[in-house]
């Protein structure tokens, strides 16, 4: 159990059948009324967002996540196949669990969200940034650069990533895995 007092970005709670994580909080105090805390949570395992505002000092269940380092294999008809990085073992989790799957590269390392009472895997996090091959896109115009305009782009996993018309094919971009967009060249 912890109180408001304890929210913190990141903390897990148990709350209608599911784990939501806190992924922003504010404390409020009122120059009338007594104090609460307004905060924006995301479920887990469902993956939709809630707005809820808990009074000051209210008690609520948390629930203990641990975030492995896994690399990445392969993908099958089974899922997407990971490798526990200090165990070797590996584990196979359904795509709906991971977002922004078509991002995942091979060998590539993310942390996974385990409950830590029932071991199960509750969610992939692939880290802030992708460093991707363009495996295919359509050559820029010269002197279209007035605008911002940007082209689709296909890079070595298969996913579609709109660039500035200026990238051209077998260049290594870096891809903000967050929103799935065009972040950099990589030099």
């Amino acid at each position: 159990m912890a109180s408001t007092a304890d929210f913190k970005n990141g903390l897990c709670l148990v709350m209608n059948n599911d784990i939501y994580t806190i992924v922003e909080f504010q404390h409020v105090k009122p120059g009338k009324g007594p104090a609460f805390v307004r905060t924006k949570m995301k479920g887990i395992t469902s993956g939709k967002t809630l707005d809820k505002t808990f009074s000051a000092g209210e008690k609520v269940e948390t629930a203990r996540v641990e975030k492995r380092p896994h690399q990445f294999l392969y993908a099958d008809d089974m899922g997407y196949n990971f490798m526990d990085t200090t165990t070797f073992e590996q584990i196979s989790i359904d795509e709906k669990l991971i977002e922004r799957a078509n991002l995942l590269k091979d060998g590539q390392l993310v942390d996974i969200l385990i409950h830590d009472e029932t071991e199960t895997p509750l969610a992939v996090e692939l880290p802030p940034f992708v460093e991707l091959m363009i495996t295919y896109t359509e050559p820029g115009i010269k002197g279209d650069t007035a605008t911002n305009a940007l082209k689709a782009a296909t890079v070595e996993t298969g996913a579609t990533v709109m660039v500035p018309l200026f990238v051209e094919q077998d260049i290594m971009i870096k891809v903000d895995t967050r929103d799935g967009s065009y972040s950099e060249r990589v030099k």
